[in-house]
């Protein structure tokens, strides 16, 4: 009982030592002279005002990119900041950054004296506009760490931000090529025997040409991410009870569309489905625009339809008294 009882004690203890070492390092704020700077600092940057700007910066200023493969290797002076930032300014329509959702930013006042009593306002944002030449809309979140020294003048400023958004800007500029257009293809072919199955009620077949986990959706889906095999059979199944397939007829020609970025195969088909509503006899011509995703096995993993729903209404019931 004493070796056991000696066990637990050390082991209280030990469990005491890991959660009792606190120690605290300064102050967090939610409102500060420094924060005001900061927000007067983007606003002058949304106004363009590179004046007002540089008034709030030191002259040592640095700024990085926080996601830099070298983030600390290549920084930005005073001079070049401001150019980097009339950027934005300059080149997009209805510039704005406001603060990400829920979030607000907070002033970090450190008692550290290596800090020498420096203030870091942390800040999310929300970077929004469109570019004037290519029209690619900027929807972009960012994070940044302001540090400002004890005159409350912005001594550094580290940027965390996805860049792919200014890739796209960049990569706009210049046309290029994103793979091959098809009016003849195997794939092609299977949209065209999988359509025909379906018209002459061969829906083992029709089926077939689908992979085991393929999804389905239309214009009137909410959720895009479809529904699968088993529930688009029973739907296929109350259409049929409902209407009768006169005829399936292609209208122009498919295209298949091999695309380079993300290897993605897509057919696009376009019909005209002649069907008669069982109900009261009348004709009904149903224009259906087809999208088919292809895996690199020529299975179908994804069918998106394009059609109206009124067509198919039937004629309105009136209710006498």
């Amino acid at each position: 009982m004493k070796t056991r009882n000696t066990l637990f004690v050390l082991a209280f203890l030990s469990i005491s030592a890991v959660f009792g070492q606190k120690k605290t390092n300064g102050k967090i704020y939610i409102e500060h002279p420094a924060i005001t700077v900061v927000q007067d600092f983007v606003k002058a940057s949304v106004a363009g005002d590179t004046t007002k700007m540089a008034n709030l910066m030191t002259d040592d200023f640095k700024a990085y990119n926080g996601t830099a493969n070298n983030p600390t290797g290549d920084a930005m002076d005073e001079a070049a900041f401001l150019k980097n930032s009339m950027l934005y300014h300059d080149q997009l329509d209805y510039f704005s950054i406001e603060p990400f959702p829920g979030s607000y930013p907070d002033a970090l006042h450190y008692k550290d004296e290596n800090q020498n009593g420096n203030v870091a306002v942390l800040t999310w944002d929300l970077v929004k506009g469109m570019h004037k030449t290519t029209g690619v809309k900027i929807d972009a979140a960012t994070h940044r760490q302001y540090d400002l020294n004890k005159d409350n003048k912005i001594q550094r400023v580290i940027s965390y931000r996805n860049g792919s958004v200014i890739d796209e800007i960049r990569d706009s500029f210049a046309d290029r090529a994103n793979g091959t257009i098809y009016n003849h293809h195997e794939n092609i072919n299977t949209v065209r025997k999988m359509i025909h199955a379906f018209e002459h009620k061969d829906l083992e077949k029709a089926y077939s040409f689908y992979d085991e986990n393929a999804r389905f959706a239309d214009i009137h889906t909410s959720d895009m991410k479809g529904i699968f095999l088993a529930e688009q059979k029973a739907r296929d199944t109350a259409f049929l009870d409902e209407f009768e397939v006169s005829s399936i007829d292609m209208v122009g020609y498919p295209d298949y569309l091999h695309y380079e970025m993300g290897d993605a195969r897509v057919v696009q088909s376009w019909w005209n489905f002649n069907l008669v509503r069982k109900s009261d006899q009348s004709a009904v011509k149903l224009p259906i625009l087809f999208i088919n995703d292809f895996n690199a096995d020529g299975k179908i993993i994804y069918e998106t339809a394009y059609f109206s729903e009124k067509v198919l209404e039937g004629p309105s019931k009136v209710v006498s008294n």
